[in-house]
C-alpha cells in the first residue's frame, strides 16, 4: 500500500506520453477545421506509436470502425474517445498551461491505473481550465479534471479518488456500452471512409453527437455511475490512497451545490449526491484499515497553488 509514495514515470514507451507533452499547443488548433488530424500529429509527430496511428487511420477512413454487433477493439475505442476529447476541450476549456501540474496529474493517474483491470492501455490525464465542478472520461483512456474541482480539494487522495472513478468508467467501458445499448450504430454495418464521408456520414456524426450529449449533458446511466464510484474506491485503495477521501469530495460538492453552475457539471451528469454518499459509505466498511493509508496534503498543496 505504498505505491503512492514515489511518483515515478511510467514504463510505457515515450511516444505514449506525447498527449501530455504537447498539451500547451492545443489552443492554437482549437479553431482549426483540421483539429482532429493535427491532434494526432501532436500526439505522435514521428508516426511511431502504432496505437495512435491505427486510430488516426480509422478517423481518416483508412480502416473500419467496428459497429455495435461486434466487440469494439482498442483502436476504434480510442478513435471514438479522441473525437469526444476534441469536443471536451471546446466545451470545457483548454488544458492548464503548466507542465509541472500536468505531469503531476499524469503520474498520479498512471500510478492508480496500474492497479486497474486495464493497466496496459495508455491513459492521458488532463487538468483543464473550467469554472465547473467536473471530471469525465472519454473511451480509450483520455480523462479530464476541471481546475475548479481541483481547487476545491484538500489533498492528493481526493484527487486520486476522483481519477480512480474516471478510470473505472474506462475499464468498465461504460461509454461504449451506452453506444451498444442505444443501438447507435444500428443499420450502419462498419464505419469506413465511405460511411464517414458518403451517404452514411450524417449517421456517423449523429452517433458521435449522441454520445457527446450523454457524456456532457445527460450523463451516463446512474447504475454505471454507482459502479464507477464503488470500483473507484477499490482502485484508490489498491493504489495506497485512503478511499474515504472520495466521500469528502462528494460532501464538498453537496455543500457547494446551491451556488454552483449545474449545466454540464457533475451535478447534471451524475445521480443525486445523498444517494452516492450512502452507497460509498456502505462500501467503505470493507476497508477497515483505510485510515492508515495516504492522504498527502502537503504534496498536493504544492501543485494546487499553481492553478
Amino acid at each position: 500500500m505504498k505505491k503512492h509514495q514515489e511518483l515515478k514515470k511510467t514504463d510505457k514507451p515515450a511516444t505514449r506520453r506525447h498527449f501530455i507533452k504537447y498539451l500547451g499547443t492545443l489552443g492554437l488548433l482549437a479553431a482549426s477545421p483540421a483539429f482532429a488530424k493535427n491532434l494526432f500529429n501532436m500526439l505522435d509527430p514521428e508516426g511511431k506509436n502504432k496505437d495512435l496511428q491505427k486510430a488516426k487511420n480509422l478517423l481518416g477512413g483508412a480502416g473500419d470502425l467496428l459497429a455495435s454487433q461486434k466487440d469494439i477493439d482498442y483502436e476504434s475505442e480510442f478513435a471514438i474517445g479522441e473525437s469526444l476529447a476534441l469536443e471536451g476541450f471546446q466545451r470545457y476549456g483548454l488544458p492548464v498551461k503548466d507542465k509541472e501540474l500536468q505531469k503531476y496529474m499524469s503520474l498520479i493517474g498512471r500510478s492508480v491505473a496500474r492497479n486497474s483491470s486495464r493497466p496496459d492501455i495508455p491513459y492521458y490525464f488532463v487538468a483543464v481550465n473550467s469554472p465547473l465542478y467536473n471530471a469525465f472520461a472519454c473511451p480509450g483512456g483520455i480523462i479530464f479534471i476541471s481546475s475548479t474541482l481541483i481547487k476545491s480539494m484538500k489533498n492528493e487522495a481526493e484527487l486520486a479518488c476522483v481519477i480512480a472513478h474516471e478510470i473505472s468508467h474506462v475499464t468498465h467501458k461504460h461509454a461504449l456500452n451506452t453506444i451498444k445499448r442505444a443501438k447507435m450504430f444500428e443499420g450502419m454495418g462498419k464505419i469506413s471512409q465511405a460511411t464517414m464521408k458518403g451517404k452514411d456520414s450524417k449517421k456517423f456524426q449523429n452517433v458521435i453527437g449522441g454520445l457527446q450529449d450523454v457524456l456532457f449533458e445527460k450523463g451516463l446511466d446512474k447504475n454505471m455511475e454507482f459502479e464507477a464510484d464503488l470500483s473507484g474506491l477499490d482502485l484508490a485503495y489498491k493504489a495506497g490512497y485512503n478511499p474515504k477521501e472520495f466521500v469528502r469530495v462528494l460532501n464538498m460538492l453537496k455543500e457547494n451545490e446551491k451556488n454552483a453552475e449545474k449545466k454540464g457539471s457533475w451535478y447534471s451528469t451524475h445521480p443525486p449526491l445523498p444517494e452516492r454518499i450512502k452507497k460509498c459509505q456502505d462500501k467503505l466498511k470493507s476497508f477497515p484499515d483505510a485510515g492508515t493509508l495516504a492522504v498527502l496534503e502537503g504534496r498536493f498543496s504544492k501543485y494546487q497553488k499553481r492553478l
